[in-house]
């Protein structure tokens, strides 16, 4: 019954943060015609979920850590205090105790928030997930009235050995083009292969692989192409 807002931090221009978690008044910047909340106020006794934490800029992350310590904040342009009580949940991609080390990351902030740490693994780690997910995707994917397809044992052992690099995005793409151009009803071995075998090996060729090895790897490859 408490409202739930999420909001993508990769997605909003850094100067645009704070207005977008804080709100802004009338007049503080160029555009801003009338007075807007932000979410942390739209959240108040609910759920505020920061998505990719790890993409906020670093001045952003000291208001953040200030709202979370006081409990609450003005608005941009704002000189009144507004008090807030809102239950945060982040995610991220990224390697935080890497980003904290390289002096992107506030590690005050990251003890914070850090209460509750839940890991999801890859899907390649948790395999017994896959039929589960696949049969969800069938189901959304499938117009009602439309016999639905179903897939085969064969192609099932293919699907729960694969690596997924993509992880459940991956999986749920496959689907949805196995579903949009496949005419039969039962997903088979042959359509598997034949979907996965333009990228399986490139796939499981990186999956283990660090971030820096891969673009040590494809920076040596141009610097060759290019005679150095």
């Amino acid at each position: 019954d408490t409202p739930f807002i999420a909001i993508n931090m990769a997605a909003i221009p850094r100067e645009l943060i704070e207005s977008e978690l804080f709100g802004y008044e009338r007049g503080a910047f160029t555009g801003a015609d009338k007075n807007s909340k932000g979410k942390f106020e739209l959240a108040d006794e609910g759920t505020l979920f920061l998505d990719e934490i790890g993409d906020m800029p670093v001045e952003a992350q000291t208001r953040l850590l200030r709202v979370l310590q006081d409990g609450c904040f003005t608005s941009v342009g704002g000189k009144r205090l507004i008090y807030t009580n809102v239950r945060i949940v982040t995610a991220t991609h990224r390697n935080l105790s890497d980003m904290i080390s390289d002096g992107l990351f506030r590690e005050d902030l990251y003890y914070r928030l850090n209460v509750v740490p839940i890991f999801v693994p890859p899907l390649r780690e948790r395999s017994d997930d896959i039929p589960l997910l696949i049969n969800h995707f069938i189901n959304q994917f499938t117009e009602k009235g439309v016999d639905k397809k179903t897939i085969d044992n064969g192609a099932l052992i293919k699907l729960k050995n694969y690596l997924w690099p993509g992880n459940v995005r991956e999986l749920e793409n496959l689907i949805k083009r196995i579903i949009i151009l496949t005419p039969q009803k039962i997903i088979d071995l042959e359509t598997i292969n034949l979907y996965l075998s333009k990228f399986e090996s490139l796939n499981n060729k990186y999956v283990s692989t660090s971030l820096g090895a891969s673009v040590e790897k494809h920076l040596n490859q141009y610097f060759d192409s290019h005679k150095n």
